[in-house]
């Protein structure tokens, strides 16, 4: 698992970062990351995406995305 998605988790366990979040939450939440990284790895990364990457989020219908368990 990327170290990325290991800070977003804990992240999420401490109570820092909302059950759905939005990139600029994350970034407020898991600081030091190239500032692409917030807005390209969640879409990257989420259910269904394009690239059958490995999926660790789920995007709902008002663009906030949510881990998956």
């Amino acid at each position: 698992m990327s170290r990325f998605v290991e800070d977003i988790r804990r992240a999420r366990s401490q109570g820092v970062l909302p059950e759905r979040f939005r990139p600029a939450d994350v970034q407020k939440a898991c600081p030091g990351w190239a500032d692409a990284t917030y807005h390209v790895f969640l879409p990257k990364h989420r259910l269904g995406n394009p690239g059958r990457y490995t999926s660790y989020f789920r995007r709902h219908d008002d663009g906030r995305y949510s881990l998956i368990t």
